[in-house]
């Protein structure tokens, strides 16, 4: 099974860290969100990953190139010319990096990888920038049982503000940052059979927009439901969110 990430886009919001690098290769705890999430799906036993890579691609393609000297001990003999790797600690993931354009939108880069799962009988289709401890295994177990083509995993937005109790004017209660409105998102963390990309026209769809509408109406979206730990990573304040949970140990999204 294969896992499709998209992880070409700008990410405006991290203007200082984006002028050099595309936004999945921003760090939490030392690695870039990119590897949490291929480790999220690794841990579900989906090792065979299709990068979606646009804005700085070069980097993403430059981390992989390197992944032994980012994730091991290495010795460089100059003398020799020669280089020895210790202690090896390389996952067991094959990586295709596709160039999907700068330019392109959600859809459009799905598009772009089309005959890479084309021959599967479902792949997962995920965002670059949100972790969480989606469970993968009961994800496919749904997907399977409802024989649709495509399933989103539905979620709440993680809350950005106390909210209070009010009772005749007094505050009764105060809710530390309660999830959302009482509304599921789209959280990603797709499961989707190939035909799906017949829905996408052009690098120029949107694949939120057009292909799940269209997908809705035909009566070929089903949901998952999450109601566990759920985190994007687009502004500055939720990179330093995640960073603080890794450092202290109880990152949730960690299942590996």
């Amino acid at each position: 099974m294969k896992a499709v990430i998209l992880a070409g886009g700008l990410g405006t919001r991290f203007a200082e860290e984006t002028s050099l690098r595309p936004k999945p290769m921003i760090e939490v705890g030392g690695r870039p969100i990119l590897w949490h999430i291929m480790k999220i799906y690794s841990a579900h036993g989906i090792n065979d990953f299709v990068i979606c890579c646009g804005y700085k691609g070069y980097v993403i393609k430059e981390y992989f190139a390197n992944y032994f000297l980012h994730m091991s001990d290495v010795t460089f003999d100059m003398r020799g010319n020669e280089m020895i790797v210790h202690e090896k600690r390389a996952e067991p993931w094959k990586v295709t990096l596709v160039d999907t354009g700068d330019d392109s939108m959600t859809g459009g880069r799905l598009k772009r990888v089309a005959d890479h799962v084309k021959d599967e009988e479902f792949f997962f289709f995920t965002y670059g920038d949100g972790v969480g401890d989606i469970d993968i295994a009961k994800s496919i177990e749904f997907h399977r049982a409802h024989g649709k083509l495509a399933t989103m995993t539905a979620t709440y937005p993680p809350g950005r503000f106390g909210a209070l109790e009010i009772d005749n004017g007094q505050v009764t209660h105060f809710l530390e940052k309660p999830q959302g409105d009482g509304g599921m998102i789209n959280g990603g963390y797709f499961v989707l059979s190939p035909k799906v990309i017949n829905y996408v026209a052009d690098d120029d769809t949107i694949w939120e927009q057009e292909p799940l509408r269209a997908l809705a109406k035909d009566g070929e979206l089903m949901a998952f439901e999450h109601h566990g730990f759920w985190q994007p990573m687009d502004t500055l304040r939720e990179k330093q969110l995640l960073n603080n949970l890794w450092d202290s140990g109880k990152a949730p999204w960690r299942t590996w």
